[in-house]
């Protein structure tokens, strides 16, 4: 129901005209991390993802993970020296100079900032993937 509500507020999405709102719960382990890498506190960190309009550059590392470009590059943030051996499915991360949501459970290197319940990615869907290249993407709190 959430995926079906996310897809009609696009109206065209898939790089049409909407923008897909994504709810997320700001609550990611590693957001004081990226707080300090930052030099910011932890609420101007989740200012700054809920005002920033994302865009899917491409898809890759699992179905329907889309990599999101429109931080500036100066916020870039490495990735765990170690990756997770699990993360889990909805999981919002960053790395590099990138925002990803994970649309299943795996293991994952990315620095987690929070969390969504929405479906990113279903096989009896059509199409199976809310997110594709050209798809407007906002982060809004859950």
């Amino acid at each position: 129901m959430e995926r079906e509500a996310a897809m009609a507020d696009a109206a065209g999405w898939g790089g049409g005209g909407g923008v897909v709102e994504v709810p997320v719960s700001f609550d990611g382990e590693d957001l004081p991390r990226v707080a300090e890498l930052w030099r910011v506190d932890v609420p101007a960190v989740v200012r700054r993802l809920r005002e920033t309009e994302f865009r899917v550059a491409f898809c890759g590392f699992a179905p329907g993970f889309g990599y999101l470009t429109g931080l500036p590059a100066g916020l870039a943030v490495p990735r765990l020296a170690t990756p997770r051996a699990r993360v889990p499915a909805g999981a919002v991360g960053l790395a590099g100079p990138y925002a990803g949501i994970y649309p299943t459970a795996s293991p994952g290197g990315w620095l987690l900032v929070g969390r969504t319940g929405l479906t990113l990615f279903d096989v009896t869907a059509d199409p199976p993937a809310l997110l594709t290249p050209g798809t407007r993407v906002r982060l809004v709190q859950a």
